[in-house]
């Protein structure tokens, strides 16, 4: 399969819990973005990340292989800044070629856990 998705992606709604119920990185509060490249050709992916209150950092650089699926924690974002936990913020996903995200969220805080997930905004 070749051409499904887009090349633009946005997701508005962005924030990693400042804290987790647990301690293993499946209990870990986190945010993701779940990408899927259905195509015969690699996705070299850049992720711009958008704050209220300061400039955007970025872009963070990411491939995601033919015909796979990848899941990016922004918690575990590193160059060229770490994603700061308990702060709004938005991203805009831009590839290649098309590909189609998701966006996840676990809240961990507390006992009664929960999860989150829609559909990003695909344009372009």
């Amino acid at each position: 399969m070749s051409g499904i998705g887009r090349t633009v992606w946005a997701i508005a709604e962005g924030y990693i819990p400042p804290a987790s119920t647990g301690d293993s990185r499946e209990m870990t509060s986190h945010e993701t973005v779940c990408i899927l490249n259905a195509g015969k050709a690699p996705a070299h992916v850049e992720i711009m990340v958008y704050f209220a209150d300061r400039a955007p950092a970025g872009p963070y650089r990411f491939t995601v292989e033919a015909e796979r699926t990848r899941h990016l924690r922004f918690n575990d974002f590193k160059d060229p800044a770490p994603v700061p936990v308990n702060t709004d913020f938005s991203s805009v996903i831009t590839s290649d070629v098309p590909i189609v995200c998701q966006h996840t969220r676990l809240d961990s805080r507390q006992a009664a856990l929960a999860l989150l997930s829609t559909m990003a905004f695909a344009a372009g």
